[in-house]
Order: structure tokens, then sequence, then C-alpha cells
């Protein structure tokens, strides 16, 4: 595992936590932290969501070299 993978899944388990708090607790860390609707905020959760793209691509790209 090279290391844009480790701090992509380390930003994709920071959002998943995030939104387990949402779900159980109607916390927002992010926003408990950063403050809600500035430009932080949205940076880090532009942050999360790319992170998860590049953790979906990798799934994919392993697939498809397991099948050679």
């Amino acid at each position: 595992m090279n290391m844009l993978q480790k701090i992509c899944l380390i930003f994709t388990v920071i959002g998943a936590l995030n939104w387990g708090l949402i779900g159980l607790l109607d916390f927002n860390l992010v926003t408990a932290i950063f403050g809600k609707e500035n430009m932080v905020t949205n940076a880090i959760y532009l942050l999360i969501g790319l992170c998860g793209l590049v953790n979906i691509w990798l799934i994919f790209a392993n697939l498809n070299k397991n099948e050679k």
C-alpha cells in the first residue's frame, strides 16, 4: 500500500466516522471543529470525497489485476 492509498484510506475512514456520528447522534464533528459552511469545512468535505473516489478506483484497479 503506497502513501497515497494510506492517506486516502485515513480520510475516508474519518468521513465514515463523521457520517456515523451524524446518523447516530445528529452531531457533525467537522462543523463542530471548523465551523459551519466556511471555506475550510467545504475543503475538508471535498478532500474526503476525492479520497473516496480514489478508493473506489483502487478497488476496481485491484479487481482487474486479480482477474489476470
